[in-house]
């Protein structure tokens, strides 16, 4: 089953770039339905790298369960375009539900749009027979989270 996302930002597709790199950005898309809590020794690192991060996640500060997020950066197929891909899986709790989970964000200069970028946010999931009664959870959460990726966009700078 498939959830996407569409849309322009008001922020150079670089800070777009990397504001989806940064766990603090993940944190703040996703609040305050959902809440992570890193399972790494040192915590969130400043920046996703490639790899498997294990977090801890609470639903409206319930805790469900948790998760390891399997962070890729696949080789561009497509001039100016960039994806981060988590294909992570489910450890504890609600998340071992899910056989599949392929979460990608791609940012690219939004056509015609100087100083804008295109962001598409596409998650394909499988949790068998539950696959379709979870859609509208996962449609609703991605709608929540374009909006504040929306909003929070304008603030996201390229500077390092």
């Amino acid at each position: 089953m498939r959830v996407q996302l569409k849309m322009v930002l008001d922020c150079e597709p670089e800070a777009a770039w990397r504001a989806i790199q940064s766990p603090t950005v993940f944190r703040e898309a996703s609040l305050p339905l959902l809440d992570f809590t890193s399972l790494e020794p040192s915590g969130f690192p400043p920046r996703w790298e490639a790899g498997q991060h294990p977090v801890r996640i609470e639903a409206l500060g319930v805790p469900i369960g948790s998760q390891s997020i399997g962070i890729e950066f696949p080789d561009r197929q497509h001039a100016g375009v960039q994806i981060m891909r988590d294909n992570g899986s489910g450890l504890s709790g609600l998340n071992t539900v899910f056989d599949t989970w392929d979460h990608r964000m791609a940012i690219a200069a939004a056509p015609g749009e100087p100083g804008r970028t295109l962001y598409r946010d596409r998650l394909v999931y499988s949790a068998g027979a539950l696959t379709l009664p979870i859609w509208p959870s996962l449609w609703a959460l991605w709608q929540w989270r374009g909006a504040r990726i929306k909003a929070l966009a304008p603030s996201w700078t390229s500077e390092r």
